[in-house]
This record gives structure tokens, sequence and C-alpha cells, in this order.
């Protein structure tokens, strides 16, 4: 696979096409995603992280700030617990295969004065409007945002600003706060940054990925939880938003060669597949059975997993 299509795989959007293949032309280039320190790194920030290892497959830089303050202003915790969290999450990240990169501590970058007034510089040029519209997919509790919140997408815009980078890389959700960069950075010397957009993918149950909910499976689940978890997992015969074959597509097929479905004879015997679209059409078909289907997607994440829960151990 070449350097074009490692930072392009199970990407929904690069703004633009071709600005990034003028930057993977470039001998020296940075890439950054930001993420807000929480109580458990599962399989939605994992899509993230997966095109992070792919882009420094594919010869960039990579950056990863653990975004206390952002956290902080989104009602996420105490400066102190989303503080120890962070440091959780880097063990975390690094566990996942994000070694060799640089982690920046939120905090550290923005309390300077050059940060403070490119902040300020950003909000008189930023209306109220597009603030809360780029928060709307982020945000906690946004029928009644905070001045906080409001902040918080101009930080962040900040943040590509004086981390020098080239590339950001975020879940389409993010995709507002991006363009807020792209259009605004340039007033003030600084370059659009290239914009790689992921999927937000569905929790176990076919619903969104919540916390709250508990749809997901998160890398300290014990080998069994991850099976449990597979084997009660919606699965429909249908492709469309099917979340075991969207496990399958963005996290079992990137790290793993191929994949194994254990079968009984009567039942056909065992398959292997070397890539996601032959998986998925011979699902479409029909010629997998969707009890078999999970079983191999629990196995599969119980070995990706497993280099991730002894390092954080």
């Amino acid at each position: 696979m070449d350097a074009n299509q490692l930072a392009t795989r199970n990407t929904v959007e690069i703004v633009t096409g071709e600005d990034l293949t003028a930057l993977l032309a470039q001998a020296h280039k940075t890439v950054y995603a930001g993420y807000e320190p929480s109580g458990e790194i599962h399989l939605g920030h994992l899509v993230t992280i997966n095109k992070l290892v792919d882009l420094q497959a594919a010869g960039f830089d990579v950056i990863v700030l653990l975004a206390d303050l952002h956290a902080f202003l989104n009602r996420k915790g105490t400066m102190e617990k989303v503080r120890e969290l962070a440091e959780y999450n880097q063990r975390c990240f690094e566990g996942l295969g994000l070694k060799n990169v640089r982690y920046v501590l939120g905090s550290d970058l923005q309390l300077n004065r050059d940060y403070e007034l490119l902040l300020l510089q950003l909000s008189q040029q930023i209306t109220l409007n597009r603030a809360t519209r780029s928060m709307d997919e982020v945000g906690r509790q946004m029928d009644h945002p905070t001045v906080s919140q409001m902040i918080y997408p101009i930080m962040q815009m900040a943040d590509i600003a004086m981390l020098g980078v080239d590339a950001a890389v975020g879940g389409i959700d993010q995709r507002k706060i991006h363009m807020l960069a792209r259009e605004h950075l340039i007033n003030f010397g600084y370059k659009a940054p290239v914009c790689i957009h992921t999927p937000i993918l569905n929790g176990l149950d076919g619903k969104k990925m919540s916390s709250s909910q508990g749809n997901y499976i998160s890398v300290a689940d014990t080998e069994e939880e991850i099976r449990k978890k597979c084997q009660k997992a919606f699965c429909p015969p249908e492709v469309p938003e099917n979340p075991i074959l969207q496990i399958f597509q963005y996290h079992i097929f990137p790290r793993l060669p191929e994949i194994l479905i254990k079968r009984p004879e009567k039942f056909g015997g065992d398959r292997i597949f070397m890539s996601y679209s032959d998986l998925e059409s011979s699902y479409g078909r029909g010629e997998v059975h969707p009890l078999d289907l999970k079983k191999s997607c629990g196995e599969s994440l119980v070995e990706i997993l497993a280099p991730v829960r002894e390092y954080i151990q």
C-alpha cells in the first residue's frame, strides 16, 4: 500500500485531496489529532488512532494533543480530573501503537501570551452563530451552551496554528471547526491545514456510540467481556449500518493481514478473508452467518487489544 492509499483509506473526506497529494510529496510533514481526556479509550477513539498510525507509516510526524483544557471547557470534569485522565489516555494510545510520536498536554501549549493573543484575535472574526454551529456535534448540553463552549472551537483553531502542523485528523463531527481554521488562520499568516475526516461509527446496538449507553468496547475490557459484547451485538443480515462489519472495516483489517471465520464442516467449514471487501461481499450474499461473523469479530478484537491491555497494567 503506497503513502496515498495509507493516508486516505477509511476516510470520509479529505479537504482537499489536491493539498494532501502535495503534502505527501514533502520531505517533512506533520499531522495532529486532539483528544479530550476521557475515562475509557474505546473503539470510537480507535478510528482516528488507526488513521494516525496510517499517516505515520505514510511519512508524517505525528502530534497527539491531550486536550485537558478543552475537556474542562466542555464540562468533562475538574482540571485535576482531566489531567489524571490525560496521563492514562496517553498510556492507552501508546499501547495501541502510537509510539515515537509527540504528546502535548493542552494546558502546556495554551496558557501562554502568544496563544492567548491569537485566541482573542480569532474571536474577533468568529460570530457566535458560527461558533455555536461548529459545536453542535461535539459539545455537551448544547441546548444551553456556555461561553466556555464558544471558546472551544477557537482554541482548536489556535492549536493548529501554534503546533505548526500541516494536517489535522478528526471525526467528521469536527468538520465545521476545521473549516473555520482553514478559513481564518490564513488571515494571521498561518497555513490552512489539510483536514482528514474519519466516520462516526455505530455503537454495538446499532445506535449512536455513547458512554452512557455502554454500547462500546473499551481497551480495558477483559477478553471475556469483549467476546460477550460481540455476541450480543446488533448484526443484521444487511451490510449498511452494520456495527460488526464496521468493526471489521475500521479496526480489524487495518491491523490484521487476514481473518478467520470458524465454522463446522456441515456449514461450509472455515473461511479465510484477506480483505474487508471480500468479507463484505460474502456476508451480503448470505455466505457468512451473523453468529459466525460476531464470533470472529470477538476473537480478532481480543488479539488486537491484547497488547494495550498488557501495556496499561
